[in-house]
């Protein structure tokens, strides 16, 4: 798979005990649509600290090592890849923060 020099990267913040509709982890979900619509990949970021619109601070604290962290999954493909995926993405949250960039796309799978 090739991807064009100029893409979009993707990026949904949430929780990592926010869940699909049907129960699933939300992470889980959002990749499982992202490799279905045939995007280039997606990765799942774990993040020991952060907050949100509520202000609660999520931490990785010795006594809470998997307490709600923050979940950022990053996904970078053509515009208009990113444009049909997103109202997938939207079905599937409740809460969370969408962001999308331009990008360059430098390299994509192994060098010449």
């Amino acid at each position: 798979m090739q991807l064009p020099r100029e893409c979009v990267l993707l990026r949904i913040f949430f929780s990592e005990e926010d869940e699909a509709p049907d129960g699933e982890p939300l992470y889980a979900a959002i990749v499982a649509k992202a490799r279905e619509k045939g995007m280039a990949g997606a990765t799942v970021l774990r993040g020991p600290l952060g907050y949100g619109r509520t202000s609660v601070l999520h931490t990785a604290k010795i006594l809470r090592l998997s307490q709600d962290l923050p979940i950022v999954v990053e996904i970078v493909d053509a515009p208009e890849k990113i444009d049909g995926l997103i109202p997938e993405v939207m079905e599937l949250t409740q809460s969370c923060l969408i962001t999308t960039e331009k990008v360059q796309v430098i390299r994509y799978g192994e060098g010449e």
